[in-house]
């Protein structure tokens, strides 16, 4: 085992100690780990995130459901079309994604390029999320009353976003569940891990018969980031978890600006 596969179990380690610490933001870590720590392919790496990010969510899920937190009918109003849309995207979309796009004078963007710049986009937005540290509550008197509609159509888009990068997408179906089905913050961000589950595990599924699973890696990887989530839980008790937003949303902004550079440096 290499220094990068070490620092790439530590780094599962440290996606399951961020979700149990803010609850969220871990799982964009996975693909850069996955790609850059135990050089996958970018294709790969997000069919094994969603199943990082399903199987950590599912975790946390079965950790709020004993504590009555989720709030199941907004929960599969939203998942019903996102399942679809991230399974859809996974089996039938990404595939046919041709491998070389455009070139630009000596410069090629191929389907790896293309993947990694859209996963660089979502950790820039999530880390602007996460640096404003804005609770969405405090807009949501503000807002007129939506139906279940935009609900529907949050979920599509979300579904679309996760299938093709393979994060979760909590820093945004969080302010939806608040701003849309009107749930206090701590019952959206349980509810949350409820979709993440379902959309990332159900997204996975779609990679099953189309690529090829290194199940002996992707288990252990899985089962560290488990252990880490039980740690950060632990941990949450003696460290607040919103202070520490702030200092992972810088981390995460500048970790989207170097795979922008990583990947378009000529």
């Amino acid at each position: 085992m290499d220094a990068n596969e070490i620092f790439g179990y530590f780094g599962a380690l440290l996606v399951g100690l961020v979700l149990g610490l803010i609850g969220g933001g871990g799982s964009i870590l996975t693909v850069p780990i996955f790609v850059y720590l135990f050089s996958l392919n970018p294709i790969t790496a997000t069919a094994y995130s969603l199943f990082v990010v399903g199987s950590t969510s599912l975790v946390g899920t079965m950790r709020n459901i004993k504590k009555k937190n989720i709030v199941f009918k907004p929960a599969f109003i939203f998942a019903a079309p996102a399942l679809i849309a991230v399974f859809l995207t996974r089996k039938f979309i990404l595939p046919a994604i041709p491998e070389e796009l455009i070139t630009i004078g000596t410069f090629q963007v191929t389907k790896s390029i293309l993947i990694m710049l859209l996963f660089s986009i979502v950790m820039i937005l999530a880390s602007i999320s996460m640096i404003r540290n804005t609770n969405p509550e405090e807009e949501r008197d503000a807002k007129e009353s939506l139906d279940n509609f935009s609900l529907l159509i949050q979920g599509l888009c979300i579904g679309i976003l996760t299938g093709m990068v393979g994060a979760g997408g909590g820093f945004l179906i969080v302010p939806a569940l608040v701003l849309l089905a009107k749930l206090p913050m701590k019952n959206a961000v349980a509810t949350s891990l409820l979709i993440i589950a379902i959309n990332s595990l159900i997204g996975f599924s779609g990679d099953v018969t189309n690529y090829e699973i290194d199940w002996k890696f992707l288990l252990p990887f899985t089962t560290i980031s488990i252990v880490g989530i039980f740690i950060g839980i632990w941990l949450n008790k003696f460290i607040s978890g919103q202070k520490l937003k702030n200092s992972f949303g810088w981390f995460v902004l500048v970790m989207g600006i170097f795979i922008i550079y990583k990947e378009l440096a000529i």
